[in-house]
């Protein structure tokens, strides 16, 4: 397996590279997370902090997988928000809705505070526009928009007509809008190298190019890499996607989907200002999206047409170009730097999963595509569930998960058949 990063626009502008042993020997700690993505090195931070003695294990670099291929948005758009909902008021109750609207922001406040306390330079901005791709499309930006004012975001919402999109974006396509300054964007390594290194301040062992190849649980919990091996008193299963581990428990219940990301060249900051003059991140209303937004450097960073196959797409740079020019005419044959792809842990009801494959050896995956702030948020549930504070873990623990009984080549297809559905339905909605 390669160690090398992807030709990502954030691996190009990495303030300050990693460079952490491989395991080797034997070590014992209270708690060995495998993966050092978002998920897993959030929940070694919350660790950490409070004095736990945790190890990271990753098979790569810090923030290798989806954690460094994202689009940088931070949004309140819970991924199986309305599903939750349903199953938590089996548990909660009426207080099901509350929770779940909070569930939305806490990610927000989570990486906030984390910037700002470890001085994490990562780019950190505020504000974000979800668009309609169809004039019908504006009901629901209503529908969100009253929502968020009987909750007390009025200071922080707009309601965009038409007529108002050309003072927000240079571009023909949309039918208004919700503007949200509370959703953020960042450059998603820079903010997971930085978390890395404050979880390491307080003490947490971090290892890279470090492939786990056995997991065993007995009244402790060992894993075990080619040259190393650690034992604790429990795991977490953190790498999404991108790990194979424990398969006769998890098989079937999340898929890859390839997501393609790409950045042109720097722009004139004149020109980066008539696009975009309010510095947004963007995505659109349909099923299958675009979302953009400008970099530090006055790039255009721009992601869409995710490939539910289970397959990278094989020419990312020339499927965006269309959508590129079809948003910003202006930039017509502009030149594209970089170009990557990323692997999104999908679930059938978007519910993220949260578990234990066995007793000391915890899970935590499937994001739909949320998973920047999704993933802080499970980072603190999973950090008390190890210390034995179960309240919120056992509600995701106890929701009702879709396993479909195939293999993993069999569910991508039925996954990009469900999504062709859904294109088809676009055109009724």
């Amino acid at each position: 397996m390669s160690f090398a990063r992807c030709n990502s626009y954030y691996n190009a502008t990495i303030k300050q590279e990693t460079y952490y042993p491989s395991l080797e020997g034997e070590l014992d700690v209270d708690v060995v997370i495998i993966g050092a993505g978002f998920t897993g090195v959030a929940t070694a931070l919350e660790l950490a902090e409070r004095g736990v003695k945790v190890a990271v294990v990753e098979a790569n670099k810090v923030g290798w997988g989806a954690t460094g291929r994202n689009g940088g948005q931070v949004t309140g758009s819970l991924s199986g928000d309305n599903a939750m909902v349903k199953q938590l008021r089996n548990c909660i109750g009426h207080d099901a809705e509350e929770f779940v609207w909070n569930l939305r922001w806490r990610g927000h406040e989570i990486i906030k505070k984390r910037v700002e306390k470890y001085q994490i330079d990562c780019d950190l901005k505020f504000g974000h526009l979800h668009t309609a791709y169809k004039p019908a499309h504006m009901a629901e930006m209503q529908t969100t928009y009253e929502e968020g004012l009987r909750r007390g975001m009025g200071d922080e919402l707009t309601l965009l007509s038409k007529a108002d999109i050309p003072d927000y974006l240079d571009t023909p396509l949309y039918h208004g809008g919700l503007l949200n300054r509370r959703n953020m964007h960042l450059h998603s390594v820079n903010l997971c190298i930085g978390e890395a290194r404050a979880a390491e301040a307080y003490g947490a062992l971090i290892f890279e190019g470090s492939q786990v190849l056995d997991i065993s649980d007995d009244k402790r919990v060992t894993v075990t890499t080619d040259k190393g091996r650690i034992t604790a008193n429990c795991a977490v299963l953190a790498g999404n996607a991108y790990h194979r581990l424990a398969r006769h428990k998890l098989r079937g219940m999340l898929f890859p989907a390839s997501l393609g990301n790409c950045a042109t060249v720097r722009l004139d900051p004149q020109l980066a200002k008539q696009l975009n003059p309010h510095d947004l991140a963007v995505y659109d209303s349909r099923f299958v999206l675009d979302y953009y937004r400008m970099t530090a450097d006055n790039r255009l960073m721009f992601g869409g047409g995710t490939n539910y196959s289970g397959r990278d797409s094989k020419n990312v740079a020339a499927e965006l170009r269309p959508a590129i020019e079809r948003t910003f005419p202006r930039l017509k044959g502009v030149e594209i730097e970089f170009d990557w792809t990323g692997m999104a842990g999908i679930v059938v009801n978007r519910i993220p999963q949260l578990g234990k494959v066995s007793e000391h050896l915890f899970y935590c995956q499937g994001y739909s595509g949320h998973g920047v702030a999704t993933s802080h948020i499970m980072g603190e549930i999973m950090s008390q569930a190890v210390q034995g504070q179960l309240e919120e873990f056992d509600l995701f623990a106890q929701m009702k998960q879709i396993r479909l009984p195939v293999g993993d080549w069999l569910g991508n297809q039925g996954m990009a058949l469900g999504m062709l559905y859904y294109r088809m339905m676009e055109h009724f909605r």
